[in-house]
């Protein structure tokens, strides 16, 4: 029932106040979103991790001049690989090999298997499916974030381009697919911090079908 609380508490924080939030809640939260599901154990996405004030002002024209970008305390980026290609998938298995030992003639048909899955993606197609996978990743962070009483503000109002250049994500075969502020409300001055959360009634959201 807790974490229904929390979440009935979180709401996507229009101002914040700048307070900077502990170094131990903003670990747990990143080993949440470490621990988050994705599609083969893949990960096919970094989490860039911004809490330094100067580069937030320099980001903040490219997300569409939105203040929690300069309000917040840190500022999560996460970029998805901009495509499969063997040398990844290569290293994903040798991390694999290295952490669960195992039969080497299975970690062949494991890679094998990745290959013919993701290896054949053009690089739209996986940027998109990597996309995804940190989208997922996302999803724990913010409910990591409300069971931490941190404000998390997830973003797709930014411009990639302007975001990557500034953050040098192309040289490193990663494009920016969402981002997230964290850090506390500003009670006086954001609009939305007393309105009551609305969302479907849940005859409106879900389906039984017994």
């Amino acid at each position: 029932m807790e974490i229904i609380e929390q979440l009935n508490w979180r709401y996507a924080t229009k101002a914040m106040n700048g307070q900077q939030i502990p170094q131990e809640k903003i670990d747990r939260i990143l080993e949440a979103a470490r621990l988050a599901p994705s599609s083969n154990g893949l990960q096919p996405f970094e989490i860039i991790v911004i809490s330094n004030q100067a580069l937030k002002e320099k980001i903040r024209p490219a997300a569409f001049d939105q203040p929690q970008i300069t309000g917040c305390s840190h500022l999560l980026v996460f970029a998805a690989w901009d495509g499969y290609t063997p040398e990844r998938i290569d290293a994903f298995i040798a991390h694999t090999a290295a952490k669960r030992g195992g039969d080497p003639e299975r970690l062949e048909r494991q890679r094998q298997s990745l290959m013919n899955n993701f290896g054949r993606m053009d690089q739209d197609r996986g940027y998109a499916h990597a996309a995804r996978q940190a989208y997922l990743s996302l999803g724990v962070t913010i409910v990591a974030a409300a069971a931490e009483g941190v404000d998390g503000t997830p973003m797709e109002g930014f411009d990639p381009e302007r975001l990557d250049a500034i953050l040098g994500l192309r040289e490193k075969g990663l494009r920016s697919a969402v981002i997230i502020a964290l850090g506390y409300r500003d009670t006086e001055k954001d609009w939305l911090v007393n309105l009551t959360k609305v969302r479907k009634d849940k005859a409106q959201f879900v389906t039984e079908l017994n």
